[in-house]
């Protein structure tokens, strides 16, 4: 009994190291690709201003100053904007979205110069569309360079998770030479800049905005279902507000090279400016599973795909000459049409 109990305990010791291990390997594994950036947050009066909807009580700061709640109500939306502009940096939120229904509403992150160049504005969005009962918000991300906006760079995703239980984060990076939107982490989007892109490619100091507000026109299904108002106040979370860049001053819209060195080393430097073989093979996971439309796909507007598209061959053939991802419906066959042959039913018929 004793030599029994020996190896019993033996066998249970193994079982323990066993578990452990795995659970080892897979941290180590998932933590390089979702690991968090070591990037220090702001509280809101340190690095933003109240855009609008703060004068009607929609813009609601928490007691330590470190979130902000935005409102949406019958009378107005709400927003944030920096308190200045920057040439190139990291920009990223926490951001917990509306819930219950929400068609017609839009929540953006975004980059903007737009009220300084006004025909030849930059601007990198990340816009978070509502939806109806039953559907999933959708996120489109965006790339404007040099008033650009005929030749939308969009692409629009799915989420691998409710983005109104709880906060995620949001983060996109702008230097000289490319661009990356993150989700919590993993990299979804890259543009690399090339010189065929030419003053697409944004290159003017920007203001980092936060806004809530009601896109009836178009946000779902192309306007077809505007904002109900019965279920207001729709209202969206931030926190851990990221700015990390070289500041410019608004008075000062074009900065010398020399002004923005330092912070440009930095941020070239920085863990999130870099993505690695185990965040690209994270990246085209994200892409395959959950890409709904890409603008390089999409012919039917741009039939000479843009100079920065990397086409993929096995990422082609999912997607339509629109640029909208295939959907494959599957019917469920009634026990009863298994059972019983269909009548009568020519060739111009349809079921």
């Amino acid at each position: 009994m004793a030599g029994f109990r020996s190896s019993d305990r033996r066998r249970q010791f193994l079982t323990v190291q066993s578990v452990l291990l795995v659970v080892v390997v897979v941290l180590s594994l998932s933590s390089s690709v979702s690991a968090a950036f070591n990037v220090s947050t702001l509280r809101f009066d340190e690095g933003f201003s109240p855009l609008f909807g703060h004068g009607n009580g929609n813009l609601i700061r928490s007691s330590d100053d470190k979130s902000v709640r935005l409102v949406l109500d019958r009378y107005t939306g709400s927003g944030f904007i920096s308190s200045d502009l920057y040439h190139h940096g990291f920009f990223s939120a926490s951001i917990k979205l509306p819930s219950d229904y929400t068609a017609g509403v839009v929540v953006a992150f975004y980059t903007s110069n737009g009220d300084i160049f006004k025909d030849t504005h930059d601007e990198l969005d990340f816009e978070f569309l509502g939806n109806v009962h039953g559907k999933p918000w959708r996120i489109q991300t965006n790339v404007y360079g040099n008033g650009s906006t005929s030749r939308g760079r969009e692409e629009r995703y799915r989420l691998s998770f409710d983005p109104t239980k709880e906060f995620h984060r949001y983060s996109i990076l702008w230097t000289e030479t490319r661009i990356i939107f993150y989700i919590d982490e993993i990299p979804i989007r890259e543009v690399v800049r090339s010189a065929a892109m030419g003053a697409d490619y944004p290159s003017k100091p920007m203001s980092i905005y936060a806004t809530l507000w009601d896109g009836s026109t178009w946000a779902t299904a192309g306007g077809k279902f505007p904002v109900n108002y019965k279920y207001a106040p729709f209202v969206s979370d931030f926190s851990n507000l990221v700015l990390r860049g070289c500041r410019m001053d608004p008075i000062q819209q074009s900065p010398a090279a020399a002004d923005c060195a330092a912070s440009s080393a930095e941020l070239s430097a920085a863990d999130y400016a870099t993505i690695t073989p185990e965040r690209r093979r994270a990246m085209l996971k994200f892409r395959h599973k959950y890409m709904t439309y890409s603008y390089c796909y999409d012919t039917w507007r741009y039939p000479t795909a843009f100079p920065e598209c990397d086409v993929i061959p096995s990422e082609r053939v999912r997607f339509q000459e629109s640029g909208n991802v295939n959907v494959v419906v599957r019917r469920r066959r009634s026990k009863r049409s298994r059972q019983v042959p269909a009548v009568g039913m020519g060739s111009g018929s349809a079921i």
